[in-house]
């Protein structure tokens, strides 16, 4: 069954199952690109098989999200960089692995400084964010709303 209300709270399918997709990219320049188109397929499946409701503000931003966290994997940590996403409640989680425990931390703001905001950004526009070290490296996770406006807490 696909319909509004065919997605749980919780970000599980009507059959129990959890909207999420997980890919190893290589961490070369191409990764980056593919990140993004990965993300954007991933929101056009929830919507089209699971239909959940998307708009457009959240597919940008999750593309940015994703083009942020990888190219900073990319840029710190060297080998390949592992990203996964998932559906729950009412965001889109992108998840972030590479192999350098090192975690992020933001810059002071500085109007002179060139580059370096992609963490500001990324707290920025996002509802959560999460840096931690994993067994080997670390994982930097990133929750967008899926809908612009608030989720009503009506029954």
């Amino acid at each position: 069954m696909t319909g509004p209300h065919a997605v749980g709270e919780d970000g599980t399918a009507s059959d129990g199952r959890p909207i999420h997709a997980t890919a190893a990219l290589a961490g070369d320049g191409a990764c980056i690109a593919q990140a993004r188109r990965l993300a954007v397929d991933f929101l056009t499946r929830a919507r089209a098989e699971h239909g959940l409701a998307v708009s457009q503000r959240a597919s940008d931003l999750t593309q940015l999200v994703v083009s942020e966290l990888v190219t900073n994997a990319r840029k710190y940590a060297p080998g390949p960089v592992l990203m996964d996403l998932r559906i729950r409640g009412g965001a889109v989680e992108v998840s972030v692995w590479d192999s350098d425990p090192v975690l992020p931390v933001a810059r002071a703001a500085d109007a002179g400084r060139v580059g370096q905001h992609g963490l500001e950004i990324v707290t920025a526009v996002a509802r959560s964010f999460q840096a931690r070290r994993e067994p080997v490296g670390k994982r930097v996770t990133a929750g967008i709303d899926l809908l612009d406006t608030p989720r009503s807490t009506a029954a």
